[in-house]
């Protein structure tokens, strides 16, 4: 059995960088799947929201059952199922199959995301929990960077169907793995309330509520801006990124794919740099900060009520990380889809990513603390459905059919006004903080 803390902590966070490699693979190789398959960009704006469908209608379930039962085993299940789908979308032929593929994918990852934050919340001290979480997701940047850069790479070596196949093997071997877990003792809900009714409930508890409703419009922007950012690189500078043809070479349909996919994986490089970089920078800095800013608490008993006063001023000051963070980014975010050089852009898409990734770990300790304790899987479910269905379940087919339709650039500014919108809803509240400090008094 895996009982050492750091040991279930790395294990999971291994599993979940390969959870956003296999979700990002798909943007890395999205211009040669849609010339194989013949598909415009909305219909490859659909493969996100596709994937999207599975995941988001299938977390409240696996909430439930994390609430109720042992959450080993669902994780292992979801590891499974999203590595196998992955597998089975490189043996895709057809719109429809690899639909049915990316479904599986989001239903297997639905599991792991739900119940895995869960855990390391469970086996980590109060005082250490913005730090653990941050380091279950720098994942998410490294992951996704490992997605557009080894997706680009084996793309150009041999194919994009074998860019799946690497990136879906490790999961079958690691979901096997999880089984050793050794899941701290809690208190299991045992009251039979439906999705709804717990929704409702958690719905009703004003941080958790706000925490969510900011988390959507975040999701949405960024959710758009990861799936479409190597497309735009691709097309906005493409004369940057490409390499300079020989002297006399005679501009063919082949060679023109040929320049085509250097420029792309040129794209899916220097994105998947930038993003690691900046994106791991962010957590970091964001999971630092959320420790910081309840260090001057007093220490809560285990067995603190999630109305706690103390509890609800330290999810108050978590929140003002995430805004400060979204604030930093959409300006930056506008900024660099209207600059001339693609060196400009990277740089302000690295500072914006950096503000957006702070969000990351206070934001999923903040769902966790304003929840009742035998709810949390609820809760991180109940967000994971929101965040999907009002964020980036529709995000990259509205962007793709803005892009349709649009100049490059203007399609592309429905991305910074999301994450204003976020900024807006995160932002400290002057009644709320009063109303907390009240309560304590």
């Amino acid at each position: 059995m895996i009982k050492n803390r750091l040991a279930i902590v790395t294990l999971l966070t291994g599993l979940n960088f390969l959870n956003y490699l296999d979700r990002f693979i798909v943007a890395a190789v999205l211009p040669r799947i849609k010339a194989d398959l013949g598909l415009s960009n909305f219909e490859g704006g659909l493969l996100a929201t596709v994937f999207l469908l599975g995941y988001f209608v299938t977390s409240p379930i696996f909430g439930l059952l994390g609430d109720r039962m042992s959450r080993k085993w669902l994780i292992a299940f979801g590891v499974l199922t999203w590595s196998l789908a992955t597998i089975a979308s490189g043996m895709s032929n057809t719109l429809v199959t690899l639909i049915l593929a990316r479904i599986a994918v989001g239903i297997g990852e639905a599991s792991y995301a739900t119940l895995a934050p869960t855990i390391i919340d469970d086996i980590t001290p109060p005082d250490k929990k913005g730090k653990m979480l941050a380091i279950f997701f720098v994942a998410i940047p490294v992951g996704s960077a490992a997605g557009y850069l080894l997706g680009g790479y084996i793309q150009e070596v041999w194919g994009w169907r074998e860019a799946f196949f690497v990136g879906g093997g490790p999961g079958v071997v690691l979901a096997l793995v999880c089984l050793a877990i050794h899941e701290p003792p809690r208190k299991l809900h045992a009251a039979k309330q439906n999705i709804l009714e717990i929704a409702g409930r958690l719905a009703r508890i004003p941080l958790y509520r706000r925490a969510v409703l900011g988390y959507c419009a975040h999701t949405a922007a960024i959710g758009a801006f990861a799936y479409w950012a190597p497309t735009f690189l691709s097309a906005r500078f493409a004369s940057e990124l490409g390499k300079p043809l020989p002297v006399g070479t005679v501009m063919t349909p082949e060679v023109a794919q040929v320049q085509a996919e250097q420029i792309l994986g040129s794209a899916n490089f220097w994105f998947g740099v930038v993003t690691v970089l900046a994106g791991a920078i962010g957590t970091v800095i964001g999971g630092r900060l959320a420790d910081r800013a309840i260090r001057t608490l007093p220490a809560l008993p285990p067995d603190a009520s999630h109305e706690h006063p103390d509890n609800l001023r330290a999810a108050n000051h978590q929140l003002r990380v995430c805004a400060i963070g979204v604030a930093i980014a959409f300006p930056l975010a506008a900024a660099a889809f209207l600059v001339p050089s693609a060196w400009m852009f990277f740089v302000l898409a690295g500072i914006a990513e950096v503000g957006l990734f702070m969000s990351t770990a206070p934001i999923n300790a903040i769902l966790l603390r304003t929840a009742p304790a035998f709810l949390r899987a609820s809760a991180m479910a109940v967000a994971i459905f929101a965040i999907h269905l009002f964020g980036d379940l529709w995000s990259p087919s509205l962007v793709g059919l803005f892009l349709d339709h649009l100049p490059l650039a203007l399609g592309m500014m429905v991305l910074p006004a999301g994450f204003a919108i976020a900024t807006a809803v995160w932002w400290p509240r002057a009644r709320e903080a009063q109303s907390v400090a009240s309560s304590n008094s």
